[in-house]
């Protein structure tokens, strides 16, 4: 079960031109997570995604944060408390500094990364109970980490995209790149918490054979809000269904 908390939104990213006119400082979507167990799908957590302003001493950047947490009757199955932070340019989200600290079960792991995007690479700090690792890893001018892939899929153009349009694109997770996958499969509305919405389809995948599958659905508006997502990876299927929305820019 390790990860399937954020699988639903691990991966996405495109179009370098793109700027960011959907996200703003102080929005706030949280969701239940729930997964198939011995084919009953049940709510196992919370997932919440938040942004915020972060000042340097040269610019203001955008903090993008997720975090996953186990309803606490179920702690002693299979307690999650993880964190994903990526520090992001307000206007591209394109990424400087990334955090993700994940305690799923008792196995603990801390991966910072620093961006050097001038020479394509990244400094990463990996962290376990009894060991640490510094690395350099060479990327593309395009990669990005999993939670600025997250949010950046919602600044594309879905208006002009054909139906059947597929995408790929590099993401970098565990000090590895990998390609991430989606094909545009038109809008399709559906009943939500808050309503019904019109949305964006979207088929996603990876370059890694059986590692994950699934299909998410964005709200076809300015704000292009994930609402509700399916997916499947080697040790079984879930869901993500949206529960509240806050700080909306648009």
């Amino acid at each position: 079960m390790r990860h399937i908390l954020l699988l639903h939104i691990c991966l996405f990213s495109l179009t370098l031109s793109a700027q960011n006119n959907a996200i703003g400082f102080n929005e706030k979507l949280t969701y239940t997570a729930s997964y198939n167990m011995s084919g009953i799908l049940t709510d196992l957590a919370e997932v919440t995604m938040e942004t915020s302003p972060v000042k340097t001493s040269s610019a203001t950047l955008l903090k993008l944060k997720c975090t996953a947490t186990t309803y606490s009757k179920w702690d002693n199955f299979f307690k999650i408390r993880d964190l994903y932070e990526s520090y992001v340019s307000p206007k591209s989200l394109t990424p400087y500094l990334y955090n993700r600290d994940i305690n799923e079960g008792g196995y603990y792991k801390n991966m910072k990364y620093t961006y050097s995007h001038k020479t394509k690479t990244v400094k990463s700090v990996m962290k376990k109970k009894n060991n640490t690792v510094n690395k350099t890893v060479s990327i593309g001018s395009n990669t990005k980490d999993v939670i600025s892939t997250l949010y950046y899929i919602r600044i594309l153009d879905f208006e002009g995209m054909a139906s059947g349009t597929n995408k790929t694109f590099p993401i970098i997770f565990d000090n590895e790149e990998f390609k991430g996958m989606i094909t545009y499969l038109g809008k399709e509305t559906i009943s939500t918490s808050l309503g019904k919405k019109s949305c964006y389809k979207i088929s996603i995948g990876t370059s890694e054979s059986g590692t994950l599958k699934g299909t998410l659905w964005l709200t076809a508006d300015a704000n292009k809000i994930p609402v509700y997502g399916k997916f499947k990876i080697p040790v079984g299927t879930g869901e993500l269904k949206i529960n509240s929305v806050t700080g909306l820019k648009n």
